[in-house]
């Protein structure tokens, strides 16, 4: 994912005791980012709206984002388009805790002067929205794999060219078949 500017939220007068709550929304100018190989552009970045909650022993980080992408589709390489509204959910702990298990795990501690950046969790639950296979639309018919036409616009012959070979080929497992003479 392209890097994101860290955005460091300054809790220490609106967190001062267990309990507390405040929610924050902003904008994110984010232009692009990858996941899997494929480029996803975001021509206008991705909004956020969160709350983050003082837990007695960390703050909880809560919300959603919400933007447009745009990426090319995996059928027929035209620009597909997608919505995304992820999920937001992130602990950061005021102090590393103990337990072993829970370091192996990973965690995120809260920063200098009771900040958290938002940067990581955000750009996170923007990847976890992106569909695994982009389609232009649910039954894209793609490119021809012969002649690489793009079969939601154009038709073309080469897959029944290729059935018809195949019948008449000796890699047809009943090619043997072909000069069966059966007697009456």
């Amino acid at each position: 994912m392209q890097e994101i500017k860290p955005i460091i939220i300054d809790c220490s007068e609106r967190l001062e005791q267990a309990g507390d709550t405040f929610t924050q929304n902003g904008h994110v100018p984010l232009e692009h980012y990858v996941v899997g190989g494929q480029e996803y552009r975001l021509d206008d970045g991705f909004d956020y709206d969160v709350a983050l909650t003082h837990t007695g022993d960390g703050i909880l980080v809560t919300g959603i984002v919400r933007a447009r992408a745009e990426g090319k589709c995996d059928r027929c390489l035209d620009p597909a388009s997608f919505d995304i509204a992820g999920e937001v959910e992130e602990y950061f702990l005021f102090e590393e805790p103990d337990d072993e298990e829970a370091r192996e795990e990973g965690f995120e501690l809260v920063g200098e002067n009771l900040t958290v950046d938002l940067a990581g969790p955000l750009g996170d639950a923007v990847v976890m929205e992106t569909p695994f296979v982009l389609l232009c639309k649910p039954d894209c018919a793609g490119l021809c794999p012969v002649c690489g036409c793009n079969l939601n616009r154009e038709s073309c012959d080469c897959a029944k060219k290729a059935e018809e070979a195949y019948i008449q080929s000796d890699e047809n497992p009943f090619a043997a078949l072909k000069n069966l003479k059966l007697d009456d």
